[in-house]
């Protein structure tokens, strides 16, 4: 009796956390990763081949140099400083990076984007930024908020957002990702200065556009 009681509360224990479980493919961590039938010309895998552990060191999992403001002498200005799996090889399968982003005085811009991979959390740190996201078809809901010195902001993963200097002064920030690779598609880069370009004609009717005005946009991407 005793072994059938042990047997039943370890089959009610197996149901249990497989109740909990959830079966599904890793997150990807590059845009695509094409299926090969051998590996003779495989040359990526999702994420990055690992070190063996007796041979790590401790500036595999070091980074210097986020002191530095970043250059934001150019069009939107605005330079975003990332530290990512690629800058520190450690942060391999632990999900998660960071970014520095540096605002020029008033206008400068980090352009509506989204990270196809992770959540974004940001907090100023100095400045003050005008932020926001889109939410998803059909609502389309627009979330925005001043942010000044030691506020926080979170960008859900896959949503359009933006970071906007308001203030007289540069702004800076801190963001952390909840991906090793993250990703960005800037959204004017993506559709206007896609390579080989898409179609004018696409375009034109997507946003209702006069066909010389996206010739013209996609002459400046």
């Amino acid at each position: 009796m005793k072994g059938s009681n042990s047997f039943l509360v370890a089959f009610a224990l197996l149901g249990f956390a497989c109740s909990l479980a959830s079966a599904f493919d890793p997150d990807p961590l590059q845009d695509f990763c094409v299926a090969l039938k051998d590996t003779e010309n495989g040359v990526f895998v999702n994420g990055k081949f690992c070190k063996d552990p007796k041979l790590a060191e401790a500036d595999d999992f070091f980074f210097s140099g986020l002191s530095k403001p970043g250059n934001t002498s150019n069009l939107v200005g605005s330079n975003v400083t990332t530290v990512n799996v690629d800058q520190i090889p450690g942060l391999n399968t632990l999900g998660i990076s960071l970014a520095r982003l540096d605002f020029a005085p008033y206008g400068g811009l980090n352009p509506p984007h989204i990270h196809p991979r992770g959540t974004e959390i940001l907090v100023v740190v100095e400045g003050t930024l005008y932020v926001g996201f889109v939410t998803s078809n059909p609502d389309n809901r627009l979330f925005t908020k001043i942010l000044n010195p030691g506020d926080v902001f979170v960008f859900p993963i896959g949503l359009i957002h933006f970071q906007f200097n308001i203030g007289q002064t540069k702004a800076v920030a801190f963001a952390g990702l909840g991906s090793q690779n993250a990703g960005v598609i800037t959204i004017a880069n993506a559709v206007f200065g896609s390579n080989p370009p898409i179609n004018p004609d696409v375009l034109t009717k997507a946003f209702q556009l006069d066909k010389n005005v996206v010739t013209y946009l996609q002459s400046r991407f």
